[in-house]
């Protein structure tokens, strides 16, 4: 071979080669989503850090959930750890998490007693306001799908902002928490932990009240936990929660149904499942994980994450969260029955399509009785639920019966035996 040609096929072969990497680059996927800092999102009185996560594939007008790290925690030691990454990429939801340090407080817990912190438009309350209206804004999450979750100081900060921003969030999950206005100092915080003072539901709620003054609309809907043997928070403070709560909600105090769950938890819902107190016996001090594989299974367990339920799960699928995809991506508990899916008129649309059409032509939903009412599929009627249009008997109306109802016309539904 000449030794002239012998640079010039060493160059067509690197060219070659230069071109087949460049595709190869080119091929590669989107790199995973992952939290991510937020430097800058508009008041923050609170001195806060925002983090963030968008899952791949996020789309306009989903959901958000705002998660409260307890005391000694972080972001990513909750965004890790407590499960909710796993529902966020499955059912696209985005998250947004607020993080406290150690110069607001040294034990990084969120200042939940303090009054420059715990009222509406200020502190660390409004600085919390602003990753919301933030997220709303930049990522076209739909604000009224806006929920909250926090274990201990981040769960009593929860109550804190469903007490003093109960028009931007539409239901949160309080675990191992206190009521809102119970402590407005640190003294008042200790003996709520260990003493919980004990109050009429009319005086809890008033507290609750009292932290948007003036406020006439709706409140949001409430799911509490607690460990039974909790001895940093005690589980007193559970029920002091769900008087406050259901009188919020302009419920009784007396339970409409329970139902036992996996992790030896019992839960109880009060009113048409606005809120519910879920008690994990033996549980000490923490979020409640299950980790394994299972569809309503979630989380790491470590400090503060304790292996009994995946409290994650309840509360994405009470949220309506598993709806953010259409109907099909409702999930069926490997281990344990399913809570209800109370998915809103807003997620749950209605074409028009004659009433004489196929059975198979229209969407199609599997839920709770209670839920088919709230989405305007169905009726209730001396306690027992109806179709709409079709008039089909769907049984007892409650939370715990489930039926599929499939559309063929303007507010006329068949009940179907599956979806």
């Amino acid at each position: 071979m000449s030794r002239r040609l012998l640079p010039r096929i060493a160059a067509a072969l690197a060219a070659v080669l230069a071109a087949a990497v460049g595709a190869l680059v080119a091929a590669e996927p989107a790199r995973a989503a992952s939290l991510t800092q937020v430097t800058s999102f508009g008041s923050n009185p609170g001195s806060l850090a925002m983090y963030s996560y968008r899952p791949d594939g996020l789309t306009a007008n989903a959901p958000l959930v705002v998660l409260l790290h307890g005391c000694s925690q972080d972001a990513s030691t909750y965004f890790t750890n407590s499960g909710w990454r796993k529902y966020a990429d499955q059912w696209r939801f985005a998250l947004v998490l607020p993080e406290q340090n150690s110069a607001n407080n040294s034990l990084k817990c969120f200042n939940w007693f303090q009054p420059g912190d715990n009222s509406r438009g200020q502190g660390e309350a409004a600085s919390i306001r602003s990753m919301v209206a933030y997220a709303v804004a930049n990522y076209g999450t739909d604000a009224s799908r806006v929920f909250v979750s926090g274990l201990s100081a981040g769960g009593i900060m929860t109550s804190v902002m469903l007490a003093t921003y109960p028009d931007v969030f539409a239901g949160g999950s309080v675990v191992a928490g206190i009521p809102y206005g119970c402590a407005n100092s640190q003294s008042e915080a200790t003996t709520c932990q260990y003493s919980p003072p004990t109050k009429t539901a009319q005086q809890w709620g008033d507290l609750a009240r009292a932290g948007y003054a003036g406020y006439t609309g709706r409140y949001p809907r409430v799911a509490i936990w607690h460990g039974t043997s909790d001895t940093t928070v005690q589980p007193k403070n559970a029920t002091n929660s769900r008087d406050q709560w259901t009188n919020v909600r302009g419920v009784s105090q007396t339970a409409t149904a329970t139902q036992s769950l996996t992790g030896s938890t019992t839960l109880t819902a009060y009113g048409a499942d606005e809120v519910r107190l879920y008690q994990v016996s033996g549980m000490a001090h923490g979020t409640p994980v299950d980790p394994g594989t299972g569809a309503d299974q979630c989380g790491t367990a470590a400090s503060y994450f304790l292996d009994t339920i995946c409290e994650a799960y309840y509360d994405a699928v009470w949220f309506g969260l598993s709806n953010s995809s259409g109907p099909s991506t409702s999930p069926s508990p490997s281990t344990s029955p399913s809570p209800s899916v109370s998915p809103s008129p807003s997620i749950s649309p209605s074409p028009s399509k004659s009433p004489s059409a196929s059975p198979s032509a229209g969407p199609c939903y599997t839920a709770t009785n209670y839920a088919h009412t709230v989405a305007g599929r169905a009726y209730q009627s001396g306690g027992y639920t109806y179709a709409n249009g079709s008039n089909d008997a769907l049984g007892l109306w409650n939370v715990f019966v489930t039926t599929s109802l499939r559309q063929t016309g303007p507010n006329f539904w068949l009940k179907v035996t599956a979806c």
